[in-house]
């Protein structure tokens, strides 16, 4: 009997172990009442010319295309998605975003898809995990480190990023 009681004591502490590893991991939004502050370089361009911007964002995706995807990577040997919205926005666009998916997600303000802008950040949720993070470009296309394919232009119709699509955040000019 005590070993019974034992080995429902450690299944089902083991089992509340794994729901809150899961729960406390999951990708849900934590919705704020504040964003978190993005700083502005010197270089700081105007974010609501959006002819200059998708200029800047396509001369950025020149430089850096195919540039293999790195976990925790920053140069041209190896970047990551937020790696590479981290570079891009503080060499390009004049700002200093946070280095993370997790924290990137919460500066800004939150967009609807379909009043999306060049230069928005677009976020999904590729697992329970796992999250992702690109830039907009107009006409249904975001730059970003992909990490099949390094930095590439995609399609936000395309049926996977379509099904994973998450939220989208204006980075304040």
């Amino acid at each position: 009997m005590k070993n019974a009681i034992r080995s429902f004591t450690t299944a089902f502490l083991l089992l509340l172990t794994v729901l809150s590893i899961v729960t406390g991991c999951s990708s849900v939004q934590h919705t704020s009442k504040t964003s978190i502050e993005v700083a502005k370089t010197p270089t700081a361009v105007d974010l609501q010319d959006s002819d200059f911007v998708k200029s800047t964002l396509l001369e950025q995706y020149k430089e850096w295309y195919r540039t293999p995807y790195r976990m925790g990577g920053l140069n041209k040997r190896g970047i990551d998605c937020s790696g590479f919205t981290y570079v891009t926005f503080r060499s390009k666009l004049g700002r200093i975003l946070p280095r993370t998916t997790d924290l990137q997600v919460q500066t800004g303000q939150q967009v609807a898809r379909r009043n999306l802008q060049i230069g928005d950040l677009v976020f999904f949720k590729t697992s329970l995990f796992y999250k992702h993070v690109g830039v907009y470009l107009g006409d249904s296309k975001f730059l970003h480190a992909s990490t099949s394919s390094g930095v590439i232009i995609s399609n936000l119709n395309d049926r996977y990023w379509n099904e994973n699509y998450w939220t989208a955040r204006r980075i304040d000019s």
